[in-house]
């Protein structure tokens, strides 16, 4: 058995639905969803008898709540796998994650994933959603390395998630395009859709989508290549991937949204950025910075991740191409480098 706790409804209280009630009572440890799955199976009863989550609080109502201790995560297993811990403390945890890291464990794939390392990382997990494991907030495809954040308490994870859909997170991505845009900034406003074609895919479409909102600077430009920085105002799937394609100038190195790294290729302008484009082999696509409130602590955070070698490789040979005499349109403050 886990721990139990007992409540008698006071006058005030009367009327309240039940799974509001015990929202209230444990605000800081569990969702309402979950609340409503305890209810459901049998661990809450209202005077010794079971109950439903829409059940009006009575005056004199006795209330039993068994919270059963989190189970471990049963297809996922631990994994000793180094981690780049930019921040760390009892409520979350923020990761400099690598290219070719996936975060979460999926079809088939059970093991390498950003998830089997925490879980071997983190000793203080209590739990999300009655499960010991790290609460993923955000995600960042594998091929993009870059700032994520994962909550360890499920009511850290309800925070965190809530600013994320409340767009009220500062999210910064730097990434190196084919062509160069014509303007030096804008904002790509669009719907994007699943694609009807390849349902692996999303797209641009004209009816039934989700806002995205991208806004975009130009940092550099190197020939046929341009560096940008992008701050997202949405975070649909592959966004940043599907926004720069759709104005033609596609990620460098995008196999699934840019011609891949032929096209980079064919548009190398020396021997050295070839090599270096060849040594990516991903999109260049890198998560610079992120900042957000800390649920707990009552204070902004912000943190900023140095691009991976791979990619900065393929920057530095373009400069030395270009005679380091790149175009540079970004105070020096901002630098991303």
């Amino acid at each position: 058995m886990g721990n139990v706790h007992t409540y008698c409804v006071e006058p005030q209280q009367v009327g309240i639905r039940l799974d509001r009630f015990l929202e209230t009572q444990h605000a800081t440890q569990l969702s309402r969803t979950y609340i409503q799955k305890l209810i459901r199976s049998g661990a809450v009863t209202v005077n010794a008898k079971g109950s439903k989550p829409s059940y009006k609080l009575r005056e004199g109502d006795q209330i039993t709540l068994v919270l059963p201790k989190s189970r471990p995560l049963e297809t996922v297993h631990p994994e000793p796998i180094p981690l780049d811990i930019l921040y760390e403390d009892s409520s979350l945890i923020v990761i400099n994650k690598p290219p070719g890291m996936i975060v979460h464990p999926a079809s088939g794939i059970n093991s390498g994933t950003l998830v089997n390392a925490l879980l071997a990382h983190c000793k203080d997990l209590s739990g999300i959603g009655g499960v010991e494991r790290p609460g993923i907030v955000h995600r960042l495809d594998k091929d993009t390395s870059g700032v994520l954040v994962v909550a360890k308490t499920d009511y850290v994870h309800r925070c965190l998630s809530a600013q994320f859909e409340a767009h009220t997170t500062n999210r910064h991505y730097l990434a190196v395009v084919c062509g160069v845009p014509e303007r030096e900034a804008g904002t790509i406003n669009t719907l994007i859709g699943r694609s009807h074609r390849d349902r692996r895919k999303m797209t641009i479409v004209q009816t039934h989508g989700r806002r995205a909102i991208t806004h975009y600077r130009i940092l550099e430009v190197y020939g046929r290549f341009a560096l940008l920085q992008l701050v997202l105002e949405t975070g649909r799937l592959h966004q940043i991937r599907v926004h720069l394609s759709y104005i033609g100038h596609p990620v460098a190195g995008d196999a699934v949204y840019g011609g891949g790294q032929r096209r980079a290729i064919l548009d190398a302008p020396s021997i050295a950025v070839k090599e270096a484009l060849e040594q990516l082999n991903r999109q260049a696509l890198h998560a610079h910075t992120l900042g957000f409130d800390h649920p707990e602590k009552n204070e902004k955070l912000s943190f900023s991740a140095s691009m991976p070698k791979d990619m900065q490789g393929v920057i530095d040979a373009l400069k030395e191409w270009h005679g380091n005499e790149s175009i540079l349109l970004i105070p020096a403050h901002l630098s991303p480098t």
